[in-house]
């Protein structure tokens, strides 16, 4: 194994750009990096396990055609280099051929997790300007209240079910479409994925990554993952967002490895069954998928202890007793890893490279970044005083991220990006964490910003007004909790936080509904209006270590 302090300071952008099938000047298309530049070696691109227990296997070639195929279907429908084209789709194969013909016509994927309801979808396309929605006979129902003027395409079930009245047939049209389609190139600067992040004021924020994002992300790849050609390999992450998105897709197809796809939800029975089936030795997930798996007891993992080389864990810090008991029970190495979607992942414990490991920390930081910590003034702090974690962007030539679409941009300095988190440098250049900055709820994993859901509770008619905060959660790490403050004329009763719960799902998704619902009298707030989220959150932490 290559030491990290070896792999850091020999990093060479110019090394990184021969990874690249194209040019980041002359131009690049995402589809070419993430499929055609492997075909000929007749390896397999994709393995789907349907919830049904069909499966289905896809080479490089077919995806090429199908492609292809979709492109064709693009440019009929009127898009045109860096529209944007939006899936609102389950893991099927028609998600990943919806990815890679979106980037083969030189359109930019907008990922829409099938979990959202329909005031997320809305203001998510609405903001995007999609011209195309590509979705299921399952989720087409949800976009019936989403206001929009996208043409839907839909992906009809597979007992041959018909499609609503104006939509396009994603099967009926592929089959006639031709399976050549020459590739549009773009610049390195162009972008190729539409994401959505949340933060703690104003819906979801809209971000570019930029085609030269490839980079990064196979860089990762490489040296956090250590994803070899003789690994099978399984991140479980959902494509619907970030990490999904750019490790269970652009990441290993663009190194020309094969990817899998589990459309059933998660439960450990069968993520055992499926990393025995086909052999998985390199997996990827999130803590709280970790924490269910030693929930479920060494008993129910048995039959795949000693088979998985290594283990990666992102979306929030990973709980040093999981580290501990995937040693002891499943006989391998789990690691942390740190990112964001602004950023990929930028800070890791790495398995391919040899460093310290300590647990609770979030490691070093990936090869072409630099992240240190600095206090309010942007000054730089030595080891052991906790500040701002940033990322240097004069020294971190594989830093994509240049600002939010038509929204400014306060964390991205001129030399420093600050991530919102806050950290603290160890002497031995990796970095912990002692807590985040803001009022972002990290649950099982998911990224959920307070305001939005404080906006779908005010739209109920019961409601005036809600503060929504994380609530600490052994499990989730946090769960969300709403304070609700009802008009005059309305009741607390038990039926009416079931009915605030279920409202939110609906207008939400299942994972950013409150758990909790408390009545009150009055929100806590400054002189000039706004909640103070942290005043709740430092009660309700209060309240459980009395």
């Amino acid at each position: 194994m290559v030491s990290y302090r070896q792999a850091y300071e020999s990093f060479d952008i110019g090394v990184e750009t021969k990874f690249l099938n194209g040019s980041l000047e002359n131009g690049l298309n995402a589809c070419v990096e993430c499929c055609d530049r492997h075909m000929g070696s007749h390896l397999p691109a994709l393995f789907w396990e349907g919830q049904d227990g069909r499966s289905l296997t896809y080479t490089f070639e077919q995806l090429s055609a199908l492609s292809a195929k979709f492109a064709h279907s693009l440019v009929e429908l009127g898009v045109k280099p860096g529209d944007r084209v939006a899936g609102l789709l389950p893991r099927i194969p028609e998600l990943l051929i919806t990815i890679l013909g979106t980037w083969r016509a030189g359109a930019v994927y907008q990922p829409l997790f099938t979990a959202f309801g329909s005031k997320a979808i809305e203001h998510r396309i609405n903001e995007s300007g999609a011209k195309i929605i590509v979705t299921d006979a399952n989720n087409r129902p949800k976009l019936a209240d989403v206001s929009h003027s996208a043409r839907i395409v839909t992906v009809s079930a597979i007992d041959g079910g018909s499609t609503e009245a104006g939509d396009i047939d994603f099967r009926t049209d592929l089959e006639r479409q031709p399976s050549v389609f020459e590739p549009i190139l773009r610049s390195g600067n162009d972008p190729f994925l539409m994401m959505f992040t949340s933060g703690t004021t104003g819906t979801a924020k809209a971000l570019e990554v930029p085609l030269r994002a490839i980079m990064a992300f196979t860089g990762y790849m490489r040296h956090a993952i250590d994803l070899t050609p003789e690994d099978n390999f399984w991140n479980i992450a959902d494509p619907g967002w970030a990490y999904g998105l750019y490790y269970a897709v652009t990441g290993p197809l663009a190194l020309g490895h094969s990817t899998l796809f589990y459309e059933g939800g998660f439960n450990v029975e069968s993520l055992v069954r499926v990393i025995q089936k086909y052999d998985v030795t390199n997996l990827a997930g999130s803590p709280t998928a970790f924490r269910l798996v030693i929930a479920a007891g060494a008993d129910t993992v048995a039959p795949i202890k000693g088979q998985l080389r290594v283990v990666s864990s992102a979306g929030e810090p990973l709980n040093p007793e999981v580290i501990r008991w995937f040693a002891e029970h499943l006989d391998t190495v789990i690691h942390d890893h740190y990112g964001q979607t602004e950023l990929g992942m930028v800070l890791c414990n790495h398995h391919a490279l040899t460093h310290t490991v300590h647990e609770g920390s979030a490691g070093f930081a990936v090869p072409g970044h630099r992240v240190v910590i600095v206090d309010e003034e942007d000054q730089e702090q030595p080891s052991g005083i906790p500040g701002n974690l940033a990322v240097d962007r004069t020294q971190s030539p594989l830093l994509w991220f240049t600002g939010y679409r038509h929204r400014d941009t306060p964390s991205l300095g001129d030399v420093y990006y600050i991530t919102g988190d806050t950290a603290e440098l160890n002497e031995d250049g990796s970095i912990s964490f002692v807590g985040r900055s803001d009022d972002v709820i990290t649950s099982s994993g998911y990224r959920i910003g307070p305001f939005e859901v404080e906006s779908a509770l005010i739209e109920h008619p019961a409601v005036m007004e809600a503060a929504v905060i994380g609530k600490p959660d052994p499990e989730r790490t946090e769960i969300v909790k709403a304070f609700v403050v009802l008009h005059a004329a309305e009741f607390p009763t038990d039926e009416l936080v079931e009915a605030l719960k279920q409202h939110v799902r609906r207008r939400m998704s299942t994972h950013s509904y409150p758990r909790e619902i408390e009545f009150i009298d009055a929100l806590p707030k400054t002189p000039s209006g706004k909640i103070q989220r942290f005043i709740l959150r430092n009660q309700e932490i209060a309240k459980m270590t009395t």
